[in-house]
């Protein structure tokens, strides 16, 4: 596409057709002027070349020139004022003929569309019009009524050759979906035509623009002059221009196809281009700007049923399948979900009009209908997880994923939606390949010419029916099912979520029943076996106070470790009541004073008599804290009763007790010694029952660290230890310190 910086180009063909910017043509239909000035001063600045044979004046003689010389200046306020986006202004005389004038603001200019003012209607002409127009359609049913009354009534009052009534697909592609025509004309109804007919900057514009006529499409366009606006030297955009130049790509398309003239209506729905109103002649033919907003107008209310009756097939299906989905919803209720959806009635092909349907879920799939393999169906999925596709549709899967080659025939149409609160969880469903042929206004292809040495495309010559047999097509997903899988979707989450609820409490409660179990069994045993303990232990006692002078010195070292073996024992005991017991003990949101705890705690160590090498240095007006006095009098007796034992040794054994910030701001709780320490890869081990890193010189039960945690963590905090052999161990720990 060669051209001058600024410029439309040079070579326009359907290689670039889709980067044309025809809104910067810079031409001027044969039948009108174009005219723009400087929105601030009113001065002249650009008019097309034609001015003189319209208007007898010519183009070199209004450059430059206030825009008095034509029209008063106060015929622009409204424009200034933002009330509309285009005004027209008083009927001028030019040339012993009548025009209007028609304004809009595009940037910094203000261009004016001056065109024939043609014949007017009276006012009661326009009356009976607007309510033909209104009641003919109004008083359609369906999508098939409307389109076709539409169509009937262009034709009838403006009498174009043929109207075509012209519907896009989700490619862009578009149908011919209702048509009236004279009788001698080939007939176009149900053909189809590909998107490079209507190339995306001309979808745009017609969003911008509504209405557009052509009328001479073998007419020769009109420069403006000069070319660059003066006051910004850039092309002058025409997107609003009633008198816009035409696309030599459409008039060599419009030639091709023997038409003389067109008009056409764009049909926006919802803020999208959904189709168009599409009528040619066979030879010139001009309606004026009156007739082209009646014509505008007749759209709107055309787009207006339309959405009606849409809205109304739409709320239809979404009842229809709203009461399919709560039937299934409450069968799901009572039994296996994945059962239910496969065989139950209606099932998870009844949600949606599907030949197949999948239902994946923590990693086990179960298929219905007419699906794709196991297999096939699992790496599908996994492309979804991939891509983490939330909502995916297609009628056409071998166009987006080529494994799908392989089962077209049963899966060319896909719908999938993600369930539950983890990813990776889906329901799909399926269409079979719709086995259909397409109708064509000719072989969609490009004829191509060669052009200064390079192979150029050019629009198609013939039009003729051309018939091409589709494969790998399903039938489209409607809006209204798309919307249904999703909020099927969410009543399938939401039942998920009840019978894990379910199952939780389920759990918690026998778990409930076995802390229950647990605690009598614990106290059966501590009761079972504390009694021969206490013989044990008495029996030991007598022995050594009556009759250790008729013993040896091994037999009175019998008696020792039968006694300590006895007392262990017992300590072994208690602390597993108490670990058995943590499980029910409840979490008063009371204070509790961590200074007088801890004082309490070094008074009974007796530090003086059995660590009187050891220092510690206890952090002043420790921070008050929520929670079981006597649970968190345990915690701190058990890591400073480890921290004393393992420092003990040292030469100047030291332990610290403290706090410092935590990462999110909250006070984290340490108890530091200098002591054996241990190696890291254990720092999980310790916290296990049972669980012993040191010697027997270092007497304890191995369930002191696993009360500690399991404290912590019901207090709603964590507890976790930094260490390394021979540097001592750094315990840390949260609590509550809200109530």
């Amino acid at each position: 596409m060669s051209s001058t910086p600024g410029f439309y180009p040079d070579n326009v063909n359907l290689t670039n057709c889709d980067k044309e910017p025809i809104h910067i043509i810079g031409k001027a239909q044969a039948h009108g002027v174009i005219l723009a000035c400087n929105k601030d001063t009113l001065e002249i600045t650009q008019c097309s070349k034609n001015a003189g044979r319209i208007l007898g004046i010519e183009t070199g003689d209004l450059l430059g020139k206030p825009l008095s010389i034509l029209l008063p200046a106060n015929e622009l306020d409204r424009l200034y004022a933002g009330q509309e986006e285009k005004i027209l202004m008083p009927e001028l005389p030019f040339n012993d003929q009548t025009f209007l004038v028609i304004a809009h603001i595009s940037n910094e200019s203000i261009v004016l569309d001056i065109e024939p003012a043609g014949d007017n209607l009276s006012p009661v002409q326009f009356q009976e019009q607007l309510s033909k127009i209104l009641n003919e359609l109004n008083a359609a049913q369906t999508i098939d009524q409307i389109n076709s009354r539409a169509v009937d009534l262009i034709k009838y009052l403006y009498g174009y050759d043929r109207v075509m009534l012209y519907r896009f697909d989700e490619e862009w592609n578009g149908e011919v979906v209702a048509e009236v025509k004279e009788e001698h004309l080939e007939s176009w109804l149900g053909l189809h035509y590909p998107a490079t007919d209507i190339p995306k900057p001309s979808r745009e514009l017609f969003l911008k623009q509504g209405v557009r006529i052509i009328q001479d499409v073998n007419y020769t366009p009109s420069p403006l002059e000069p070319q660059l606006s003066p006051i910004n030297e850039e092309p002058l955009d025409l997107s609003r221009s009633e008198l816009r130049g035409v696309s030599p790509i459409h008039i060599e398309y419009l030639k091709n196809m023997k038409v003389g003239a067109s008009l056409t209506a764009a049909i926006v729905l919802n803020g999208k281009l959904w189709g168009l109103i599409a009528c040619h002649h066979y030879e010139s033919r001009f309606i004026n700007y009156h007739q082209r907003q009646s014509v505008k107008l007749l759209t709107q209310v055309y787009t207006n049923r339309l959405a009606m009756i849409s809205s109304e097939t739409y709320k239809k299906r979404s009842l229809e399948a709203r009461e399919i989905r709560e039937a299934i919803i409450y069968s799901l209720k009572t039994g296996n979900i994945a059962e239910a959806l496969n065989t139950g009635t209606p099932g998870l092909i009844g949600v949606l009009e599907s030949t197949g349907a999948a239902f994946y879920y923590n990693g086990q799939l179960s298929l219905t209908g007419t699906t794709p393999s196991p297999e096939e169906t699992e790496e599908l999925i996994k492309s979804f997880i991939s891509k983490q596709e939330n909502v995916y549709q297609t009628r056409n899967l071998v166009s987006q994923y080529a494994p799908a080659e392989n089962f077209k025939e049963k899966a060319s149409g896909v719908l999938s939606v993600e369930i539950g609160e983890e990813q990776g969880n889906y329901l799909l469903w399926f269409r079979k390949e719709s086995a259909q042929t397409v109708d064509w206004g000719g072989k969609p292809q490009k004829s191509q010419k060669i052009e200064e040495g390079v192979s150029v495309l050019h629009p198609r010559k013939s039009f003729e029916k051309w018939t091409q047999k589709v494969s790998g097509i399903a039938l489209p997903w409607k809006d209204y099912e798309i919307d249904a899988a999703i909020a099927f979707r969410d009543s399938l989450t939401h039942v998920i979520l009840e019978q894990q609820q379910e199952e939780i409490k389920k759990l918690n409660e026998r778990l409930q029943v076995v802390n229950k179990e647990l605690e009598a069994f614990s106290y059966s045993v501590s009761h079972d076996l504390r009694a021969p303990l206490r013989g044990i232990r008495g029996f030991a006692n007598i022995l050594k106070e009556d009759y250790a002078g008729n013993l040896d010195e091994e037999g009175n070292r019998a008696i020792e470790i039968i006694i300590e073996s006895a007392t262990e024992m017992n300590s072994l005991i208690d602390d597993l009541l108490l670990y058995a017991k943590l499980g029910e003990e409840p979490v008063p949101q009371t204070p509790v004073d961590i200074n007088k705890i801890l004082t309490s705690l070094l008074s009974s160590f007796n530090l003086k008599d059995d660590y009187p090498n050891t220092t510690v240095h206890i952090e002043e007006n420790l921070p008050e804290v929520y929670g079981n006095k006597r649970l968190i009098t345990q915690l701190f007796s058990n890591l400073l009763n480890n921290a004393l034992k393992y420092s003990g040794k040292k030469e100047r054994p030291l332990v610290e007790i403290g706090t410092q910030k935590g990462p999110t701001g909250d006070t984290v709780f340490f108890i530091k010694d200098n002591g054996i320490g241990f190696d890291l890869k254990f720092r999980e081990k310790i916290f296990k029952v049972f669980t012993r890193l040191s010697g027997k010189e270092y007497p304890g039960t191995g369930i002191g660290l696993a009360i500690a945690r399991k404290v912590v963590l019901k207090h709603g905090g964590s507890l976790w230890v930094e260490s390394s052999p021979g540097e001592g161990a750094n315990f840390f720990f949260t609590l509550s310190n809200k109530n």
